[in-house]
């Protein structure tokens, strides 16, 4: 058994321990692994540990990929397609990217995490999704046995996807494979991205990136200076007939209309008009930037951080009627238990 702590393996910065620690650098490793009988139950796939909270210290093995590599397998005028290991950490794949003039990725720039786990959870901003550039996703299961599952049949929604199914929890994302475009197309208009763009004499890939980080950094909190895991809850989607009811009490309630006539409408302005913007409760915050993000003030546990997104979200269901759910996994493995999230 290879105790380790999880302190740098979540991006909260919870001090929390795990009883087997296991890392691996290609598919021949993981699967030596499981046959040698290394990995004890329950056991659970990490990336960077962006999106994880952890309740306690973690009972059983925990997995981490260093398969890192970024392979060009395919090439036309138009799109160039690369295979990449899911140890890569994401944001060094899109400033990648940017650097050889391939189009697609740079919307999704300084998004913390790893390139695994960013095809588990679909991340998103600035109007792309990771699905919008996925070919296809390699796995391989504990049994040894590798799949490859098409873009189709990954089951993409938002920050969801079929291999966050529990019939899922015993493969693992090796490697995804992208297709980027060699064509100059970009995503500008959403947020303020064409408001600062226009501080700029141009417009290419490098400059729209470093808007971007520029954005990013202006209402998020670096994981490395104030523990937190980015949005910490999803934007909720309603009934129409709720939205405009809403409206008529909120005027100024954003809305954005979906493709089966239903409304999202922001988390963050929900949260915010109930008041929790910069609150703390005990040791956990809501960030004074973005009411999105949960903060870690300095000790904090899994459990205090719980708390916390426990009382926001019976704030907006009382004065909305609105359920807004978690982006973050909540992590609360007990012995005795399989894999789990």
């Amino acid at each position: 058994m290879n105790t380790c702590s999880l302190r740098q393996y979540n991006t909260f910065g919870i001090d929390v321990q795990a009883a087997n620690f296991l890392q691996y650098r290609s598919e021949a490793e993981l699967a030596e692994l499981f046959a040698s009988g290394s990995v004890t139950a329950p056991w659970l796939h990490i990336g960077a540990g962006s999106n994880l909270l952890f309740m306690g210290d973690y009972p059983g093995t925990i997995l981490h990929s260093l398969i890192d590599d970024i392979e060009v397998t395919a090439e036309t005028p138009e799109t160039v397609d690369l295979r990449v290991g899911a140890g890569v950490v994401w944001d060094n794949l899109v400033e990648h990217c940017v650097d050889q003039g391939w189009y697609g990725a740079e919307n999704l720039s300084l998004i913390p995490g790893e390139v695994g786990a960013a095809a588990v959870q679909n991340i998103g901003a600035y109007g792309v999704e990771v699905k919008d550039l996925i070919v296809s996703v390699e796995t391989m299961g504990a049994d040894g046995a590798a799949h490859t599952y098409p873009v189709e049949a990954c089951c993409y929604a938002y920050r969801d996807s079929l291999f966050k199914r529990p019939h899922m929890k015993r493969e693992f994302v090796t490697r995804v494979n992208l297709r980027l475009s060699k064509r100059e197309v970009y995503r500008l208009d959403y947020g303020t991205i064409r408001q600062e763009l226009a501080r700029h004499p141009r417009i290419d890939l490098p400059t729209v990136r470093r808007v971007i980080i520029g954005i990013r950094q202006a209402k998020l909190p670096d994981p490395k200076v104030q523990g937190n895991a980015g949005s910490f809850f999803k934007n909720p989607v309603i009934g129409r007939k709720q939205y405009e009811q809403l409206h008529d009490t909120y005027p100024d309630l954003p809305g954005y209309a979906t493709a089966d006539d239903r409304v999202k409408v922001p988390a963050a302005w929900l949260i915010e008009r109930c008041g929790w913007k910069g609150k703390a409760l005990g040791r956990a915050a809501v960030h004074d930037r973005q009411a999105l993000v949960l903060v870690n003030l300095g000790g904090a546990t899994g459990a205090d951080i719980l708390a916390l997104a426990q009382a926001i979200r019976q704030s907006v269901r009382t004065q909305f009627d609105i359920e807004i759910e978690p982006e973050v996994n909540v992590i609360s493995a007990r012995k005795g238990e399989g894999p789990c999230d």
